[in-house]
């Protein structure tokens, strides 16, 4: 297992929003991951349980890190597509799983489970993933 070692790393990347939540990146390897995240009073809604869109970042972040780790791809992966079923408030420690279903040459299918303090399941989601094709930068461009 892959231990990560921070929540800003995921993969090398620094990912400002990721960090401002405090998403920790716990495991990613072989078309599977793990992240969690302890909620905090401003990420609840009015029923004082988790707000969905926290729900939603976390299974979004899973499945693309999940795809991820089916190759080195040095562009990375973009959200093309995503669902996602509320099944139960999540309060406490949410825990967001991703596993890849099908790579592809451009795209990958994902799925991903989302677990709250208790262990319940709090969301079921399926993503599609784009893979990143490297661009050519500004810098590339202007070379002679």
């Amino acid at each position: 297992t892959d231990a990560m070692p921070s929540s800003q790393d995921f993969f090398g990347l620094k990912v400002p929003f990721l960090k401002h939540l405090g998403v920790k990146a716990e495991m990613a390897e072989g078309g599977r991951s793990r992240i969690s995240l302890e909620l905090r009073p401003e990420m609840l809604n009015s029923f004082e349980v988790s707000h969905g869109g926290i729900v939603m970042t976390m299974l979004d972040v899973a499945m693309a890190v999940a795809a991820r780790t089916s190759h080195e791809h040095v562009g990375g992966v973009m959200t093309v597509d995503m669902s996602i079923s509320f099944l139960r408030s999540a309060k406490g420690r949410i825990v967001a799983e991703g596993k890849l279903l099908r790579g592809g040459n451009s795209l990958h299918f994902c799925e991903g489970e989302a677990y709250d303090e208790s262990g319940e399941l709090v969301a079921k989601s399926l993503g599609t993933f784009k893979l990143r094709r490297e661009g050519v930068t500004k810098a590339k461009a202007e070379d002679p």
